[in-house]
């Protein structure tokens, strides 16, 4: 497959081009790498890569991430985003050289982190392939996708606490819904890991598989998500997403109105005609 070599400043709309045309876009960028993978080409890769680092997250690296996004959520065939590190670490955490000197002037002034959150906010759904370390700023960043698979040697944790500081990237609100009150207060105020089987248990992972599975895995689950209508994945995503932010009964009647919004499409018709049929729906995503 032909390469593209171009800086880190390439225009985004050249990325996007690249991507489309199903180009290796790892060159485009300093601390990601970027494919898309699947039988149909329908699941974006996002890969960190700073090595030497251990995938600590810089604001060069999660701008670069967010431009990734951007271009993958706009592709219409694209259904479906995994974002993973190495095999030795997801992401240790955030880059602390870069944060050691800032003062409150400088992150309140700038809303520091503000433009990390850009994972949540996708509508496609994404998943975390997690290996290695997925600590502080990499745990968070896990949480913030939809659905989390772990290799069977990673290891989950908000260590900030040890170093005079607490979670700034949503690391006390999403723990806490995942796993709970009491093991989320252990792991920020003590800074203890847990491990992949741990997580898995407490309900903050999906499932475990082989260090040199997981990956793998993710795109499968990727493209079986491909599978369906995009327009309708979008919808159900939303529903579940709203679960965390409204009580049972805004968010079932939420639920109802999202359910009901699903008739004025095509593909409901599409879905629910293919079952009576006994055929395979074909999804036009309207």
């Amino acid at each position: 497959m032909a390469m593209v070599s171009w800086g880190i400043f390439a225009p985004l709309s050249q990325i996007r081009q690249c991507l489309r045309r199903g180009y290796s876009a790892g060159s485009a960028f300093q601390y990601i790498l970027v494919e898309r993978k699947g039988q149909h080409h329908n699941v974006g890769l996002i890969r960190l890569n700073r090595p030497k680092a251990l995938n600590a997250l810089c604001d060069g690296l999660m701008t670069e991430i967010n431009q990734a996004l951007d271009t993958f959520e706009e592709d219409p065939n694209i259904g479906a985003i995994v974002i993973t590190g190495s095999e030795r670490a997801f992401a240790a955490g955030a880059d602390i050289k870069e944060m050691q000197n800032r003062s409150f002037q400088e992150c309140y002034g700038g809303n520091f982190l503000s433009h990390w959150n850009r994972v949540s906010f996708v509508k496609k759904p994404v998943i975390a392939a997690v290996n290695g370390y997925a600590l502080g700023g990499g745990c968070e960043l896990a949480m913030m996708c939809d659905i989390i698979y772990a290799g069977e040697k990673a290891e989950f944790g908000q260590p900030e606490i040890l170093l005079g500081t607490i979670p700034g990237a949503g690391g006390t609100q999403r723990l806490t819904r995942a796993v709970g009150k009491s093991l989320a207060m252990e792991m920020v105020l003590s800074g203890d890991r847990i491990s992949a089987q741990e997580a898995q248990q407490a309900g903050l992972v999906s499932k475990v598989y082989p260090v040199d599975s997981v990956v793998d895995q993710a795109i499968i689950c990727g493209e079986k998500i491909a599978r369906n209508s995009k327009l309708i994945v979008s919808i159900a995503k939303e529903a579940v997403s709203a679960a965390f932010e409204l009580s049972l009964a805004e968010g079932n009647r939420l639920e109802k109105r999202l359910f009901h919004s699903t008739f004025a499409t095509e593909d409901r018709k599409e879905g629910m005609t293919a079952f009576v049929e006994k055929r395979k729906a074909n999804f036009t995503d309207k």
